[in-house]
């Protein structure tokens, strides 16, 4: 018979061996989703996991200054959350930093307030090679496909690993922006979504998108079973907005003429920056970011939305952004937490789509009266609007052309029922931007809102020679001179 010491130490042996067979050995805080990346590690499933992360910019230009601030803010909170520059891959064009129009060269803030963001950004892809294909080989770990472009750095990921994807940019439905022709269009993205998916090498992944009409990437498209949840800045149908623009609440440095941040992405930017802790999950931020982003009035602010996985939500933003304080040498992005626009009180915003006109504006305003410099750059305004009213017209035209003009610009902006994606045949929506573009000129940031009406005019099962007809017959006498897509490239 066994005395009670050797009694107990059998039951705790016994214990110890049953316990891990328990809910598949994981820990209280795997299954509330509430780990640290660290936590996580500890767990036999995960030994190996990894966090990656891809970061994109998808504009150029100084006046486009806020969506390589925002993806440069993004690094910097991702590094100082632990992660190494070997699982982060940075997509900007780097213009910015050392243009003329920067009061301080080689540097770059995201907030009126903020720590230079720019410094110790790894340049992956930069320039030409920031491209949607180069995009989707990296998301895929295709490293044959980038060789000799950019870094080569891909998404090498292991079935344990997470990803974070980040993108900023202007957007249309259905489409994303990128700095070098073509765009991004939301059926390819999900199709390499599907195929990393399909090679099973994540265990699961989280987007953070900020455009315009960034819902319209997802909504209708997005499998729920792939474990990806997604945040996007806005619903299928309104802009994003720029924010810590001149003129505006709060502003930026005298000295700075265009806008810092966007509204959505300096919410969870800043947000991620007061987390010290591994407490606060992805929904959390998610609700707190939705309140920030709608801006106290649905005309100035957008709806943020969520997609996909949405279970995924529960687990803590550490296990995507790593842990605050994983990087002792990397310091706050605020001097001062104090300094953070309250989430409560309203932002001075512009549309994104106006973002560039503020640039400008500012900068005129700045030259001296009669000054060739200040005739110039009124000239380069004008163009501008000019080219915005064609494109409107243009299109109103075309919708009037092809439906008559009772109905017209009805079934060119009519929206699809709400779930479904914007169009049914995403190779007939490239073809009709390409006729477009062709004969009336390039769609630009600002013309990416018409991608409905061509989504639309595919909906309605126009064949493509009857949309030349329109086009040819609308913008025949048009003379696109700069606009040329032979100059600017065709979006599709």
């Amino acid at each position: 018979m066994l005395s009670w010491p050797h009694l107990v130490l059998s039951l705790l042996l016994l214990v110890l061996m049953i316990a891990p067979s328990l809910e598949g050995g994981r820990s209280s805080c795997e299954l509330n989703g509430s780990c640290s990346f660290d936590e996580t590690q500890e767990g036999h499933e995960a030994t190996d996991s990894n966090i990656w992360a891809v970061l994109v910019a998808g504009s150029k230009g100084y006046y486009n200054y806020r969506h390589q601030a925002d993806v440069c803010h993004a690094y910097q909170i991702l590094k100082r959350g632990g992660l190494k520059d070997e699982n982060i891959v940075v997509f900007m064009y780097d213009d910015i930093a050392y243009d003329e129009s920067n009061p301080k060269p080689g540097v770059i803030i995201n907030h009126p307030e903020g720590h230079d963001v720019y410094a110790g950004v790894p340049k992956d892809y930069t320039g030409d090679s920031v491209t949607a294909t180069n995009l989707y080989a990296v998301l895929l770990g295709d490293k044959e496909s980038v060789k000799g472009r950019g870094s080569g750095k891909v998404v090498d990921s292991k079935p344990n690993d997470r990803i974070f994807i980040y993108y900023s940019d202007h957007g249309g439905p259905g489409t994303l922006g990128m700095p070098n022709m073509p765009n991004i269009y939301a059926k390819d993205f999900i199709e390499v979504l599907e195929k990393k998916h399909a090679s099973g090498t994540y265990k699961e992944m989280v987007i953070y998108v900020e455009s315009c009409e960034s819902g319209s990437i997802f909504e209708g498209l997005l499998n729920e079973n792939m474990n990806i949840y997604v945040t996007t800045a806005s619903n299928a149908e309104e802009s994003s907005w720029g924010t810590y623009c001149p003129g505006m609440k709060p502003p930026p440095p005298p000295e700075y003429d265009t806008c810092l941040g966007d509204l959505y992405s300096v919410s969870w930017m800043e947000d991620s920056d007061k987390q010290e802790t591994k407490e606060e999950s992805l929904e959390q931020q998610y609700k707190k970011v939705k309140v920030r982003t709608y801006n106290d009035n649905s005309s100035e602010g957008s709806h943020v939305m969520e997609y996909g996985a949405k279970e995924i939500s529960v687990q803590s933003i550490s296990l995507y952004q790593g842990l605050r304080g994983g990087s002792s040498n990397t310091s706050n992005i605020f001097t001062n937490q104090d300094q953070l626009h309250p989430p409560t009180i309203p932002m001075g915003v512009v549309n994104q789509r106006d973002a560039d006109l503020v640039y400008f504006q500012r900068k005129y305003e700045k030259m001296t009266e009669g000054s060739q410099e200040k005739e110039d750059m009124q000239k380069l305004i004008n163009d501008i609007k000019n080219h915005r009213s064609h494109l409107d017209t243009s299109i109103d035209a075309i919708g009037s052309h092809l439906f008559g003009s009772v109905n017209g610009h009805v079934i060119l902006t009519s929206l699809p029922t709400q779930g479904k994606p914007i169009v049914d045949d995403w190779g007939c929506l490239k073809s009709m931007v390409r006729i477009y573009e062709t004969h009336c000129g390039a769609l630009t940031e600002y013309g990416m809102k018409h991608m409905r009406a061509f989504a639309n005019i595919c909906n309605k099962k126009v064949s493509e020679e009857a949309m030349k007809v329109a086009a040819v017959d609308t913008c025949s006498k048009h003379n696109v001179g700069q606009w040329s897509p032979s100059k600017r490239g065709y979006s599709a």
